[in-house]
């Protein structure tokens, strides 16, 4: 799946596909899966900045910064609209996309109920004519992408299966995104993209949780606007009071072998005790609670709380913090006493920060304002959400 495209000199040269990364639970910006093991997304520059200037400490706890990238839009021979990547110097090889691959299966399926030769952004006409922006016509019940996609993929010998299940919020962001461009931008328009680790490559079934940190939101460059509302919505949700709100997450179910999903809108309306039980959902597997996960997020937590109490200055504004575990069930094997013995490392967690477009710090580009001391309400909504994970350890 090699696609040829024209260069900015006019020369032929070999473009990435970028595919819908379909584990994104939370944000509102797309994040786009570059190969296996790197993902992408719209390029902010104070979070570039963020990640160039990165301390040496906080480094185990980010995705790692590998550098950008320059994406523009592209339509198929099937008038299907896509982004394609110019590859990186050091990955000259074409990337190849997998033919069973379930993202390229679910967004081709997605763009045949959304798209035609003759109407290739039918979001964006329907934001016109409803005179509303594409990503709140996307974003309404009506038009949510889970519904719109067909239960059904193409398999690689091209019979009919039925697809596993997945978190349709990925595709949310990327038909928005897609939709935005296509209706501001001529599709030779060149976009920068910020190349970042994909986190979450190291998992089977990979459960996550986005967890947006810290009492305010909004950046110090926001507008009086968009101040009031980011801060309607702290105040009415558990980042007032807890530092902390659901932002997103998937949690593979094994007796059902398919992800249940949240997404941000369930994670405001939660109370205290709404989010409590949201994290013991986070931790269950639908057929028991996963306890054995507890300890290392809960060391994890700890040793990030740590280093964010010795950053002086740093303000992340509308950050998440992700909780990320496998949720495949650990392998066993027959035993002569107990029936069966666990392999593997069934408790293997991470805990990563993420989103940083509203980060500040002393020396950060083209900011005015310099705090004193660690972030307080980061501080607030980790000690929070470690007293909480406790009491669920303690059984309370």
């Amino acid at each position: 799946m090699v696609v040829r495209h024209s260069s900015d000199k006019g020369k032929l040269g070999v473009g990435v596909p970028l595919e819908p990364f379909l584990h994104q639970v939370g944000g509102h910006l797309s994040v786009l899966q570059y190969d296996a093991y790197t993902v992408c997304k719209p390029l902010v520059s104070q979070e570039q900045k963020f990640y160039e200037s990165l301390p040496l400490a906080m480094r185990c706890f980010t995705p790692k910064y590998k550098g950008t990238i320059t994406v523009r839009l592209r339509r198929d021979s099937r008038g299907h609209l896509g982004l394609v990547a110019n590859p990186l110097k050091e990955n000259l090889e074409p990337f190849q996309v997998s033919p069973e691959s379930r993202a390229v299966a679910l967004w081709q399926t997605l763009q045949q109920t959304t798209s035609s030769e003759s109407s290739p952004c039918p979001l964006t006409q329907l934001a016109r004519s409803l005179k509303e922006s594409a990503a709140k016509v996307l974003l309404r019940s009506d038009c949510h992408l889970s519904t719109q996609a067909s239960p059904l993929v193409e398999s690689e010998d091209g019979s009919q299966v039925e697809r596993k299940g997945f978190n349709p919020w990925g595709l949310h962001c990327h038909q928005a995104h897609l939709t935005r461009l296509c209706s501001q931008y001529p599709e030779d328009k060149r976009h920068r993209f910020l190349l970042l680790e994909n986190v979450v490559s190291q998992y089977k079934q990979p459960c996550i949780l986005d967890l947006k940190m810290g009492t305010r939101q909004h950046g110090d460059d926001a507008s009086e606007e968009k101040k009031a509302r980011h801060m309607k919505k702290c105040a009415q949700s558990t980042s007032a009071c807890l530092g902390v709100r659901i932002c997103g997450m998937q949690v593979y179910q094994t007796d059902q072998k398919s992800f249940l999903c949240k997404d941000k809108y369930y994670g405001r309306k939660l109370s205290v005790e709404g989010f409590r039980q949201a994290l013991s959902q986070f931790l269950h597997d639908g057929t028991r609670l996963r306890a054995e996960l507890l300890e290392p997020i809960l060391r994890r937590l700890q040793a990030l709380l740590t280093v964010i109490r010795s950053q002086s200055s740093y303000r992340f504004y509308s950050s998440s913090v992700l909780i990320i575990y496998d949720g495949e069930p650990p392998q066993t094997t027959q035993g002569s006493t107990s029936g069966g013995v666990t392999s593997g490392d069934p408790a293997k967690v991470d805990v990563r920060m993420i989103d940083f477009a509203h980060t500040t710090y002393k020396g950060s580009w083209n900011e005015h304002t310099t705090y004193e001391g660690p972030d307080p309400g980061y501080i607030f909504g980790l000690e929070n959400l470690i007293g909480i994970l406790r009491d669920i350890q303690e059984g309370e």
